[in-house]
């Protein structure tokens, strides 16, 4: 059986102070679940994230793909090891659309992390037009194979994928279960042809867009939703506490 994974993606929000705060809530919660919780935070947080975390993972939400150099507001991903950082979220929605991150970029991202033994969270997922157009499916699954370019399967297993539909993300709109079940079921799909069966029924795969306490449970009941990237919901604290405890 799968692992599930509930990753909280603060965006850009949450201090230090405010992080150490929730954490403090939380992290007794949730100390008993058999779900994997995290949060993505912010850099300037994330050492306060790591220092107060004990059953949350704590991940980052961008980092570059080069060493070191002349690229001014990147962080690396020594920097992110120093301080004890090891899951980063990469490819989101708000990143392709509103900072120009590409299909190369995140496989380039993805390939770096794993060398240095980090996990990506790589996300993907539509826009409405191409969810009208019906081409969900096919816009997707370009975006999984375009990431995984030159991956083997061994690192492919470090990796989660999350599944994220860009016009379900803050706006309250949320793809049914259904609909997510079978866009999930896609990628585990597309993931079979990349490797193999074995392979991809052992992968993460994430639900991501308006997940909330009253929905959780009847997303997570799906056969090829493993885990949830959850954005607005998981700045509550009480929130993400039913969202990790969601089989209770």
């Amino acid at each position: 059986m799968r692992q599930k994974v509930i990753f909280g993606n603060w965006k850009m929000n949450g201090t230090q102070v405010e992080v150490k705060t929730f954490l403090k809530k939380v992290d007794k919660a949730i100390k008993k679940s058999d779900v994997i919780a995290g949060l993505g935070l912010p850099f300037t947080a994330l050492a306060s994230g790591i220092k107060h975390a004990k059953n949350v993972m704590i991940a980052a939400e961008n980092v570059y793909f080069e060493k070191n150099g002349a690229f001014t507001g990147e962080v690396s991903i020594e920097m992110l090891q120093e301080i004890g950082v090891k899951y980063v979220i990469i490819g989101h929605s708000e990143r392709r659309e509103m900072f120009n991150e590409t299909d190369k970029n995140v496989n380039l991202k993805a390939k770096a992390l794993l060398a240095n033994q980090m996990l990506p969270i790589i996300c993907c997922g539509e826009t409405l037009e191409t969810k009208e157009a019906g081409k969900t499916v096919t816009f997707v699954n370009a975006q999984i194979k375009a990431a995984y370019k030159d991956i083997n399967k061994e690192d492919a297993l470090n990796t989660i994928i999350a599944y994220e539909p860009i016009w379900a993300i803050g706006t309250g709109k949320t793809a049914t279960a259904k609909d997510a079940q079978e866009v999930c079921k896609a990628i585990r799909d597309n993931l079979a042809k990349i490797y193999d069966k074995k392979t991809a029924d052992k992968m993460i795969i994430q639900y991501g867009g308006s997940v909330k306490p009253n929905n959780i449970k009847e997303l997570m009941s799906q056969k090829d939703i493993d885990g949830a990237l959850v954005g607005g919901a998981s700045l509550v604290a009480d929130d993400f506490i039913a969202l990790i405890n969601y089989k209770k």
